[in-house]
């Protein structure tokens, strides 16, 4: 038996080429406005970007990481990075809207806006959640004014509308997903507490820290359990989400600054240009300077 099973990766570059109709900012952003037409994978994929969904009428059931949900109108699903969905069956009347965003292309929008990246993640163990009528009519008008900004070719400036756009938007949907931690905050197993307590403590700490010990040692559990409840959790370790939020943060810098690749290095706490440069070259595939010009 061959055991080497290798999963279609869906991110916005493959949305594209099943569904040309949707509408697109590169490969960052793609919208649909009726997921009832797109042709959805016969086998279990893993996503590599965002998916956002809002069900607008009949039923779809689905699986992520081989939990079966259901959902109906008003419901919202969030599937994170990394996630395997599969076995869809959509009712013969099923509607929906969606989303998907690559990961950096998320990480840039809610970048420096408190706890959201946090909120978000929290969505990978609850990846529903039902929206009252006016919610649900909030998001669907919201989207589809974002799907005529992003049709909007000609105007000067529309990545960044969009982007701000999307920001307004995540921030509402994370406030639906802040209130629904609140009330289930009794039953939250204590994995996922760990879990949203590490991700807050590096997005505080990162720039200075970037030792799993360090975190361990704050969180006030061994480094062997941190490591294990992440990976369980996330399906990332914690050196990969540590090293996600510093390279980010390099990439930003390197586009979005004047400041030398040194200054770089120190405001970043590395022990100096040349750690840096290695330590890019290894998570990013080619040098600050490369990055920087391209």
């Amino acid at each position: 038996m061959n055991r080497n099973i290798r999963l279609t990766e869906v991110d916005v570059a493959h949305a594209k080429r099943i569904y040309p109709e949707g509408e697109y900012i590169d490969n960052d952003l793609i919208l649909f406005e009726d997921i009832a037409k797109v042709s959805l994978p016969e086998n279990s994929s893993r996503m590599k970007s965002l998916f956002l969904a809002l069900c607008t009428g009949g039923k779809a059931q689905y699986t992520v990481d081989t939990k079966a949900h259901e959902v109906g109108a008003g419901d919202v699903i969030i599937i994170s990075e990394g996630q395997v969905v599969g076995d869809y069956r959509l009712s013969c009347d099923c509607r929906g809207i969606a989303l998907i965003l690559s990961y950096d292309f998320f990480q840039n929008i809610v970048s420096g806006i408190h706890e959201l990246s946090a909120l978000f993640l929290f969505a990978r163990t609850h990846p529903v959640f039902h929206l009252n009528p006016d919610q649900t009519k909030a998001l669907e008008d919201d989207i589809r004014h974002i799907r005529q900004k992003v049709t909007d070719t000609g105007h000067r400036f529309r990545r960044e509308l969009v982007m701000t756009m999307l920001k307004a938007l995540i921030i509402d949907m994370s406030n639906v997903i802040y209130r629904f931690q609140q009330t289930g905050d009794e039953s939250q197993m204590r994995s996922e507490v760990i879990f949203r307590n590490f991700i807050q403590a590096v997005e505080k700490n990162y720039r200075t820290e970037r030792r799993v010990s360090w975190y361990a040692k704050h969180l006030c559990i061994t480094s062997k359990y941190l490591s294990e409840t992440v990976r369980t959790v996330s399906r990332r370790t914690p050196s990969e989400w540590i090293d996600s939020y510093v390279t980010r943060e390099l990439r930003v810098m390197l586009k979005n600054s004047t400041m030398s690749i040194k200054q770089i290095a120190d405001e970043m706490n590395f022990a100096n240009q040349s750690f840096m440069g290695k330590y890019f070259k290894e998570h990013v595939g080619m040098s600050p300077s490369q990055f920087r010009k391209s």
